[in-house]
């Protein structure tokens, strides 16, 4: 494909590639045999009264055996109760995925608070204090009488299950303790510590905790503490070091600062006695020219030896990335029906929007691997090919102009390998699309695994000289849905689309009475038919849905919970709180207030200049000097924000005037997109051109010298 195009698609192929199964209810009934799936008895058994775990199981299937609440009657659930964890806090978002064990709701806030919660009443039975250092807590585990979580100043904190006292403390990513012979000089502890990241995890005795921080060149690590005393069992590197396997897949020192960090919690198949473990990208992201190889274990799901920490076996999904496609995912484990034989699986896969089916005892592909040419870039020092798994992707890997993968113009534009360097290049699925961080589900009643997307395009280049490395082009559509596969062909067996990315923690929830519940940024949490994704019923919890539902039982009585306190990604305002809901039929609390949604385009978020104080000029390949409120007096090619002003404010009937600075030495331009409102064409040095705006509205514009460098109007 010639990455300076545009994709051209037929209204054919979009009717082709999106299958929508909004059947009537007599064709429903006709098309049983579609979705009613053989499903073998399943090693990781459904969730019934307890939802003990992120992810529900150690499988991380995310599905329950309750049916109470079912597809005939989800439309009565009403609220059983709601309250406010942190005051009211719109401040801060909330990651954790909601666990429940004997009626109790066991969470953290990112203000590093615990809570034991009554999940009949919602009364708070006990809430702990554990650091002081905000970060995304994402759930705790439960084992042993004890709850463990991870703080924001990296310890990981074991609290007594029944009144939220400490037990133990244990820190990490420190020099004399919880590394053993870790040594800043020899690469042991990364150019960054990081941070701990991820739900905790209980197995036999055993805390499984993540990390994060590969933006920052931190070595990835995993790790495996004594659930009892907090003592270090074992580490794995995500990194290999000297004489380790996967070491000769890093350019000389180029490991010691590698990335491969785990940040979302691993799966567990205690009869293999494996943990699975997904790990992110390489450092540094978009630049490969200083790390040659594979670059293992980045982008990569291992099987690791639950109890000593060996590696089993690996499998990279992407060689020596260079688009931030970290494969990061709670890996889901199945057992599946294909060709009448019975198969242990582990589902793995994220932003390249396919899933990699293997074999989770050998990993080795269930649906067959090709090793394809693609495109190549020297400086890049990029793998000759990449992996692609049989079936089909769960959602297109190019842009398309039918969508909101549309590109904005100018920008040179490509495809899921597509290579990159210094010009900012358009790319999809981009390092916040396919399914990005996500908690899919393992239906028992329907046999799918059920994933949100995202729609979104990123911009790649180098960080060389104040470059962009994965921005999000201003100005571009955000959309997203969800998407069923059937494992046992790799292939997609409905989706539905819509306005919102379900990519960034939307985690999925099914259930044996056909419903799945997920969450959405604009604070909508939904109901589905499991069958076709139709919508049953909806209700707004004030604030996004960037978590995972779950649902639990006292005394015979099916409620359903969920955390909304929004998210930072994809959209930067999605609503934020600290809402904590349970749902049960015939609940009398009603919906909260429907907070402002996210914008469906990626805005522009300076704070505006009225027309008067930037005399209804924009002076182009400059940045706006707030201080002077003037344009800068050096030009700039590579900033995002070169228009000065990048916002500007006027009335409707206003002339503006654009003008390239006689002393600027490039040719710049000004032109609207997707509204083609005005275009300047290209403007050399001392040249200007003027456009009228009588119509309210919103223009964004770009440069097509530099089309990175955006501009909006807002004519009022």
């Amino acid at each position: 494909m010639d990455r300076r195009s545009f994709l051209t698609t037929t209204a054919a192929s979009t009717a082709g590639t999106v299958a929508l199964l909004n059947s009537t209810s007599a064709q429903a009934a006709s098309a049983t045999a579609a979705w009613a799936r053989p499903v073998p008895a399943q090693a990781h058994a459904a969730t019934g009264k307890n939802f003990p775990k992120a992810g529900g199981n150690l499988g991380n299937q995310n599905h329950s055996s309750l049916q109470r609440i079912d597809s005939d009657n989800v439309r009565k659930l009403g609220g059983a109760w709601h309250i406010n964890l942190e005051n009211g806090s719109t401040s801060t978002h909330q990651q954790c995925a909601v666990i429940a064990q004997d009626g109790v709701l066991y969470l953290a806030t990112t203000q590093q608070n615990v809570f034991a919660i009554d999940g009949r009443t919602g009364e708070t039975r006990w809430k702990t204090k554990v650091g002081s250092d905000t970060t995304n807590m994402r759930g705790l585990a439960l084992g042993q009488g004890l709850a463990f979580t991870i703080t924001g100043d990296n310890t990981v904190v074991a609290l007594d299950q029944r009144t939220g006292a400490i037990r133990w403390t244990r820190e990490l990513l420190v020099e004399d303790q919880g590394d053993p012979d870790c040594d800043p000089a020899s690469g042991q502890c990364g150019g960054s510590k990081g941070g701990l990241a991820g739900a905790a995890v209980y197995w036999d005795g055993l805390v499984y905790i993540g990390t994060q921080g590969s933006t920052a060149g931190a070595r990835g690590r995993a790790y495996a503490l004594n659930a009892a005393t907090g003592e270090v069992a074992w580490t794995f590197w995500g990194t290999p070091g000297p004489g380790e396997f996967g070491h000769d897949t890093w350019e000389g020192d180029s490991w010691k600062t590698g990335g491969a960090v785990c940040w979302i919690h691993p799966a567990v198949d205690p009869e293999l006695g494996l943990v699975y473990w997904t790990f992110g990208n390489p450092y540094p992201r978009t630049d490969g020219s200083t790390r040659a190889g594979d670059n293992l274990f980045a982008n990569c799901l291992v099987a690791i030896d639950a109890k000593t920490g060996k590696r089993r076996w690996h499998f990279q999904s992407v060689h020596h990335d260079i688009w931030d496609y970290d494969g990061v995912m709670s890996p889901v484990l199945a057992d599946l029906l294909i060709k009448g034989k019975k198969a242990r699986v582990v589902v793995y896969g994220s932003k390249t929007g396919m899933y990699y089916i293997l074999d989770r005892a050998t990993g080795k592909p269930v649906h067959g691997m090709e090793e394809r040419p693609v495109p190549q870039h020297a400086a890049q020092k990029t793998s000759p090919t990449q992996p692609f798994p049989g079936g089909e992707p769960f959602v297109e890997t190019e842009p398309r102009l039918d969508k909101a993968t549309r590109p904005v113009p100018f920008y040179p534009t490509g495809g899921l390998f597509e290579v990159h360097w210094d010009r900012a290049t358009i790319l999809f699925p981009g390092a916040g699309g396919g399914a990005d961080w996500s908690f899919p589900s393992f239906s028992h009643r329907t046999g799918l695994v059920y994933v949100g997307y995202g729609l979104i395009n990123s911009a790649y280049s180098n960080t060389h000289g104040g470059r962009v490395n994965t921005s999000r082009p201003l100005g571009e559509y955000f959309a997203g849905g969800l998407a069923a596969v059937d494992p046992r062909t790799n292939t997609v067996a409905w989706r539905q689309e819509g306005d919102w990315s379900l990519a960034h923690g939307n985690g999925i929830l099914s259930t044996a009475g056909g419903v799945l519940f997920q969450g959405r940024p604009d604070g909508v949490l939904t109901a589905l038919d499991d069958r076709d994704g139709s919508l049953l019923w909806s209700w707004q919890c004030g604030a996004g849905v960037n978590t995972s539902p779950l649902t639990y039982e006292i005394d015979g009585e099916q409620y359903v919970a969920v955390l909304a306190g929004g998210n930072g990604l994809p959209y930067p305002d999605i609503p934020k709180g600290d809402h904590l809901w349970a749902f049960k039929l015939g609940g009398k609390v009603g919906p909260a207030a429907a907070p402002t949604p996210p914008s469906k385009r990626n805005q522009i978020r300076t704070a505006a200049v009225s027309g008067d104080t930037a005399k209804n000029t924009v002076t182009l390949g400059r940045v706006w000097d707030s201080a002077k409120n003037a344009p800068g007096t050096s030009e700039s090619l590579v900033a995002q924000n070169a228009m000065a002003p990048q916002h500007l404010s006027i009335a409707a009937g206003t002339t503006v005037t654009f003008t390239n600075p006689a002393d600027n030495k490039s040719a710049h331009g000004a032109v609207s997109f997707f509204e083609a409102e005005f275009d300047t064409g290209l403007l050399m040095p001392g040249q200007s051109s003027s456009h009228t705006f009588t119509t309210p509205g919103e223009y964004f514009y770009n440069d097509p010298v530099a089309p990175q460098s955006t501009g909006k109007i807002v004519v009022k």
